[in-house]
């Protein structure tokens, strides 16, 4: 099947599923890949079938006041969810894409109704899965599950950040969360490398260099 992302998310992944008899279909999906600073945070969620909140979109397209509405209703009512992540040390031991699997395997685990099946945005699948899974490109804008897992994850990762910023004030994380902004680059150069930042990525590793 063909993704047509200009369709928006709905049901076409989940549907022939459904069919099947696998009702318990969990969308899963990751939102911090190229930050300087800060985890990457994957989510994975179950919705009720057929349902999908007014609204729901890829988190890209949505504003933060959306997301945040969004994100409540869908607490409210997904049968279940879950949030995994990868921290900066990890990220930098074993890479941004390998971490980033990592999280989405940790969200999955953290699923307390056992899932039938997972559809994963992206084109690679973590591992260990405990059911069937495909990897769907540009999921977060075709599935409603993969969608609502990207609002997920974008809300409780923009909160971390902005809890992050009153740390280590300075970054603008509560703005930029953490992605390389002029700001970001500025404060690097200027403030020095947190914690928190990604020694492997090119910027705080040419800050680290000026030291």
């Amino acid at each position: 099947m063909a993704a047509d992302p200009t369709r928006g998310p709905d049901f076409r992944w989940e549907t022939p599923l459904w069919t099947q008899g696998l009702v318990r279909v969990a969308g899963v999906d990751e939102v911090g890949r190229g930050p300087l600073a800060g985890p990457v945070v994957a989510v994975a969620v179950i919705l009720p079938p057929g349902w999908a909140p007014v609204g729901l979109d890829d988190s890209k397209r949505l504003t933060p006041q959306q997301r945040e509405a969004l994100a409540e209703v869908l607490c409210a009512n997904a049968v279940d969810w879950g949030l995994g992540s990868a921290e900066p040390d990890e990220i930098d031991r074993i890479n941004i894409r390998r971490a980033t699997l990592a999280a989405m395997a940790r969200a999955v685990a953290k699923l307390q109704s056992a899932p039938q099946y997972l559809l994963v945005d992206g084109r690679d699948l973590p591992d260990p899965l405990p059911c069937p899974a495909r990897a769907v490109v540009k999921g977060d804008a075709t599935s409603v599950a993969i969608a609502a897992a990207s609002v997920l994850a974008k809300v409780a990762r923009d909160a971390l950040m902005r809890d992050l910023a009153d740390r280590y004030p300075g970054y603008g994380w509560e703005h930029n969360m953490g992605y390389p902004t002029a700001q970001h680059r500025q404060a690097l150069r200027e403030r020095g490398v947190t914690p928190c930042h990604r020694r492997s990525f090119g910027p705080v590793r040419q800050a680290l260099e000026m030291l």
